[in-house]
């Protein structure tokens, strides 16, 4: 082995002996991922309608507050709890307003929005592969890897809220039967995880995805007026119960979370 080839192989070590800078995937990850996506719709529609900043203003200011939030999670190179679930609500939050400035301000059928936001995902692993040849979160270590990983996280939420309210207002299905839907199709990914062996990393993203309308659709069940078929709960006392339940379980996760180890090279 030549000196060259010696210096990169070290360089190459270094790069992916770092922490990795997700969660672990647990029944606190789920819970707290559904919660966040159930306050990105929420919050979006509070922002925009209760506080009547306006949709394009919200986007903007919350486009704004996603950069810091985001260029910190990068800075902990870790995996930080409090960091890393801020990250995910404000990606959650503009993920909606993305989605509502395509239906909204510029008039993209939602079927198009939905069919253009898998489209945009399908593109973001294929780049994360083809650079890293693994979509695994147990390696994310470096930070090319986090950048695809939260344009993974972006695209999924956006993708997420346009099939949501595709199923629940386009086709007129409703909320309420919308999020039984999505639980469906959840329950069936895990069921072919667990007992068919699907594939893991597959299981996974697909499970990431469904999440985002189920969230959504509970949000929107919760906090519509009753005359749209919702429970009437308001996006404030919505989005307020499930910050406080976020909150409740970043706190847990501080407390008992052990220190990270390295993560495997996949």
């Amino acid at each position: 082995m030549t000196a060259q080839s010696s210096v990169a192989a070290m360089n190459n070590t270094t790069e992916f002996t770092g922490l990795n800078r997700v969660p672990e995937v647990t029944v606190d990850f789920w819970l707290i991922k559904l919660m966040a996506v159930t306050v990105g719709e929420t919050a979006a529609d509070f922002l925009a309608l209760n506080l009547g900043l306006g949709l394009q203003t919200t986007t903007y200011l919350m486009s704004a507050i996603l950069v810091g939030v985001i260029a910190f999670q990068f800075a902990q190179k870790r995996y930080v709890p409090w960091a890393y679930w801020s990250a995910v609500v404000m990606v959650s939050v503009v993920g909606t307003l993305l989605t509502d400035n395509l239906i909204d301000t510029f008039g993209v059928p939602l079927e198009t929005t939905t069919v253009a936001c898998t489209v945009i995902l399908a593109m973001v692993f294929a780049a994360w592969y083809a650079s890293e040849k693994t979509l695994s979160i147990h390696t994310v270590v470096t930070t090319r890897r986090e950048i695809f990983y939260w344009l993974a996280v972006l695209a999924t939420f956006a993708l997420g809220t346009a099939a949501g309210d595709y199923v629940s207002e386009a086709l007129g299905v409703g909320y309420l039967a919308t999020g039984v839907v999505f639980a469906g199709v959840i329950a069936a990914v895990a069921f072919a995880h667990y007992v068919l062996k699907l594939n893991a990393i597959l299981a996974f993203w697909l499970a990431y995805i469904f999440t985002r309308p189920l969230g959504a659709s509970l949000g929107d069940l919760l906090s519509q007026p009753t005359e749209y078929g919702g429970m009437g709960l308001g996006t404030i006392g919505t989005s307020a119960m499930f910050l406080t339940i976020i909150a409740a379980i970043v706190i847990y996760m501080t407390i008992k979370r052990r220190p990270s180890r390295s993560a495997p090279v996949q």
